[in-house]
């Protein structure tokens, strides 16, 4: 289940870690299967799992606690946006009803052609930056106001 490519970049990410903590992998692990198959199926988690010989609850804890991972296919663009209460008091509250509006989405959906997903974030680490959007787990953006998310949108489009 998993390929040879993302064993040989797991492997990697283990040197990291002692011997007996091969677990202490398990968020890179997770990070590269899902980039490499889009989401996280329930048998690419067994397979993590076994790879590291961990216990498949444990894989899945960690993959349903993180935001940045998607058990289900999610849009070619993933814009997650955080809501905790510093972006909040700094217009995430109003930029996420404007980001639903424009993409006619809810929180937890994609669009029908498959293009965006919406997600609401709990924390991206970057509260004086608010409000912070984070497009596919790698690109952080800050400052969103309505006419930023527009920006974006208009770029992600072409």
């Amino acid at each position: 289940m998993l390929s040879e490519d993302a064993r040989r970049r797991i492997d990697r990410e283990l040197g990291k870690y002692p011997a007996d903590q091969r677990q202490s992998a398990v968020m890179s692990a997770l990070t590269i299967v899902q980039d490499e198959h889009g989401h996280l199926s329930s048998a690419l988690m067994d397979a993590v799992a076994g790879y590291l010989g961990m216990a498949p609850v444990a894989v899945y804890e960690v993959a349903t606690f993180y935001n940045m991972y998607d058990l289900r296919p999610a849009g070619r663009h993933k814009l997650c946006l955080c809501t905790n209460l510093p972006c909040a008091l700094s217009g995430a509250l109003e930029a996420a009803e404007h980001l639903k509006a424009r993409l006619g989405l809810g929180w937890g959906e994609t669009t029908a052609d498959g293009r965006f997903s919406l997600k609401e974030g709990e924390c991206l680490g970057a509260c004086g930056d608010a409000p912070v959007l984070l497009h596919n787990n790698k690109r952080m953006l800050a400052g969103m106001t309505p006419g930023r998310i527009d920006a974006l949108l208009e770029e992600l489009s072409k």
